[in-house]
């Protein structure tokens, strides 16, 4: 009988201590969903990656067209060879029915950008997951010679008559010896030509493909149309490698950088 009293307090003792730490405990490591995405990143392009290379790959939040996009998990490696093996782990909880999301990849070396995807790999619509991830290379070619004299080659657009453009939409301008112009809106394949008389420059008529993106995007490809067909001279900023094109009274109406 003596020990009874002593086994009621330490029971109570227990349940006290249960119901302190169930007090204590955040509610979100209770409901936290660990997921994990595998997949790999890829180039075509026959290149030995520098020793000290990166790839990055992070799973954003796309839903606003016209707003920076939100990095809800990253993840950082070492790119030893081709294709690039990644984990991308994050709380399934995170992610809202309603919303858009998709993969991006990069890689770099220092500072440098060697390769980054320019199609969207969404995932969570309701589909397979896209997460073999192909990169373009984008890297300058340092073996080239100069190229200060001239607007032939590839180029990205940074900015479209002083409105800057979207961070991951890429209006791409493609210029040839020959005069025969070829890239992308940002949604749209576009093809044509460009007459080149010493700093002047005219374009033709621009055909495109006709697929359907966001009101944003679609805005920006009209704008980077337009655009071109309205320059008539061009330079190049040596110093930053970049190439500006002008409307007919010497003004700078893009900025585009060497890709």
């Amino acid at each position: 009988m003596s020990h009874e009293p002593s086994k009621a307090l330490i029971s109570r003792r227990s349940l006290t201590g249960l119901v302190a730490l169930a007090l204590v405990t955040p509610a979100g490591s209770a409901i936290a969903a660990p997921t994990t995405l595998r997949g790999t990143v890829f180039f075509r392009e026959r290149i030995a990656l520098p020793r000290t290379a990166i790839v990055e790959v992070r799973l954003l939040d796309v839903s606003l067209a016209d707003a920076p996009a939100k990095t809800i998990a990253e993840t950082r490696l070492r790119a030893h060879r081709n294709p690039i093996r990644y984990t991308l782990r994050f709380d399934r909880a995170l992610i809202e029915p309603r919303r858009t999301y998709a993969l991006q990849a990069r890689i770099t070396d220092g500072e440098r950008l060697l390769f980054i995807n320019t199609t969207r790999h969404t995932v969570f619509d309701g589909g397979r997951n896209n997460t073999t991830i192909r990169v373009e290379h984008v890297a300058r070619d340092q073996a080239a010679a100069p190229r200060s004299a001239t607007p032939v080659g590839r180029w990205l657009a940074e900015d479209i008559r002083g409105g800057g453009v979207m961070d991951r939409l890429q209006s791409v301008l493609e210029l040839a010896a020959d005069g025969k112009v070829s890239g992308t809106g940002g949604c749209n394949r576009m093809s044509g030509s460009a007459t080149i008389s010493g700093a002047q420059i005219a374009f033709g008529p621009l055909a495109s493909t006709r697929m359907a993106c966001t009101p944003a995007a679609m805005n920006q490809e009209s704008k980077f149309f337009a655009t071109l067909e309205a320059a008539r001279g061009w330079r190049i900023d040596q110093r930053q490698d970049k190439l500006v094109l002008l409307d007919a009274g010497g003004s700078p109406i893009m900025r585009l950088a060497r890709m």
